[in-house]
């Protein structure tokens, strides 16, 4: 008859209704902390959002900053390849064999005792032009022809 005792005791009683309402408290408080959002995560969520507005800004500015310094690179590399190939230029030119050389081709110069040719048509047949003015003649005979009766007196106009 002890267990019967142990079973139908006061304090196990108080011990069994004990557990099982601890249990039902527990499940309870589970529910609500599942289906609410607390105030410390609506805060986090506050904090986030407002970094993230904040900071938007600056990034973009930085992020423009560093594709203005690679293109400012680019252009001092370039600038750094212009001035190299302007020294090479200024050496040539400063060799007097290369300055000869740019004046017989380029200015047509020649050294004291050559005879220089110009060839203008490599054929060195010239095709009588056809730009005839009146009866025949060239153009520029019958301007200097208008200019003349323009110059003479007017009784001279009678005449012809």
């Amino acid at each position: 008859m002890p267990a019967d005792r142990d079973r139908f005791s006061t304090a196990s009683r108080l011990k069994a209704l004990g557990e099982h309402a601890a249990a039902r408290v527990y499940r309870v408080r589970a529910r609500r902390r599942r289906g609410r959002l607390t105030g410390r995560a609506a805060l986090l969520a506050l904090v986030v959002c407002s970094l993230v507005v904040a900071l938007a800004y600056p990034m973009r500015q930085y992020i423009s900053q560093r594709s203005q310094i690679a293109d400012q690179r680019r252009e001092a590399q370039q600038a750094r390849e212009d001035v190299k190939k302007l020294r090479e230029k200024k050496a040539r030119l400063q060799d007097p064999a290369y300055t000869e050389q740019q004046a017989r081709e380029r200015l047509h110069f020649l050294m004291p005792g050559e005879t220089g040719f110009s060839v203008v048509d490599g054929s060195g047949y010239s095709e009588p032009t056809t730009d005839r003015g009146v009866a025949g003649r060239p153009w520029y005979i019958n301007l200097w022809d208008a200019v003349d009766t323009a110059d003479a007196p007017k009784a001279a106009h009678a005449d012809r």
